[in-house]
């Protein structure tokens, strides 16, 4: 054992951090900014690496429980602290670790409820949505939808426009394809009211290109089951594609796979390779099971092609990025 990996022993006796003796705009405006760094940390390099926001959570939630927040400011604590929940929350999803993720989530809703924050409560219950969606409960992520619909008059049409996109892709899951393009009509008819200065913080990622992929996702599913054309589905993911920002490259790299698995079933499998090499270029070393998933099932995609050099190819570095 070298003496570094020895001396890890040393750290086991460190003293937690202490709670301040008094909770002001600065503690509030830290864990603000923790659950904006630690969400960027995210998109750029997976959810595996969790156990640091995980952490501030525990010292954050600590500052709930004990009677150093003037009640002016309680509110503004809760929902900074069930924001750390969400990011904490989806690194969770995105890791696998969907209990956890449930967990994370669902005390989110409890401090965003407490606060009496609409919009937060909206963002958790969202990804709650995406969440039991992808692991294959549509019906649970429909619920999560409607839960945050509720008095939707006090939500900002972007909040809208994110809630009936996820409806949209939780009734593609269940095949109902006329339900689903009434919930993508109602997503584009909600975001082209968008007022960004109206939305919370929090909601900048949804932007033109989230809403594509969104909404290209719920076409993509409804393309693979035979129950629509390709074309939406293909001009929605190219657009999501094109307008992803830098920093956001795990959503570009799924938006990516979510082109080439559609053209992989649809179109012509040589473009189907050259999309997914680009696609496994994105990806990189962005540790996400979410994208292994996609990669995954891209994959078996391909199979009904594996006679061809080109797709042999493709699914042989297809295999080598997926972990064991």
């Amino acid at each position: 054992m070298s003496m570094a990996a020895a001396s890890t022993r040393l750290l086991d006796a460190m003293a937690p951090t202490p709670w301040p003796a008094r909770v002001g705009p600065p503690e509030i405006d830290q864990i603000w900014r923790a659950a904006r760094a630690f969400s960027i940390w995210d998109n750029l390099y997976g959810g595996l690496a969790r156990e640091a926001p995980l952490a501030q959570l525990r010292w954050s939630a600590g500052l709930i429980q004990s009677s150093s927040c003037a009640a002016h400011l309680r509110p503004d604590l809760l929902s900074a602290v069930g924001y750390l929940a969400h990011t904490c929350g989806f690194m969770a999803f995105d890791s696998h670790a969907f209990d956890d993720a449930r967990r994370l989530l669902s005390f989110g809703v409890c401090c965003a409820e407490d606060a009496g924050n609409w919009h937060l409560r909206a963002r958790l219950l969202a990804t709650r949505a995406r969440l039991d969606t992808w692991v294959g409960d549509p019906h649970g992520g429909l619920t999560q939808v409607q839960l945050a619909l509720v008095r939707s008059d006090r939500l900002t049409a972007t909040e809208r426009a994110m809630l009936h996109s996820l409806e949209a892709r939780a009734l593609a899951r269940l095949h109902k394809a006329e339900e689903t393009m009434a919930a993508i009509g109602r997503a584009d008819d909600a975001f082209a009211c968008k007022d960004t200065a109206a939305d919370p913080p929090w909601m900048g990622f949804y932007d033109a290109a989230q809403h594509e992929g969104d909404a290209g996702t719920a076409l993509l599913d409804l393309a693979l089951a035979m129950l629509a054309g390709a074309s939406g589905a293909r001009r929605r993911h190219e657009t999501a594609i094109s307008g992803r920002e830098p920093d956001l490259r795990r959503s570009r790299a799924l938006s990516q796979i979510g082109l080439a698995k559609l053209t992989m079933a649809r179109g012509d499998p040589a473009e189907a390779v050259s999309l997914g090499f680009a696609a496994l270029e994105s990806a990189g070393h962005i540790r996400s099971l979410r994208i292994a998933d996609d990669l995954r099932h891209l994959d078996l995609l391909a199979e009904p092609h594996s006679g061809r050099e080109d797709v042999a190819d493709l699914r042989e570095r297809l295999r080598q990025a997926m972990p064991s």
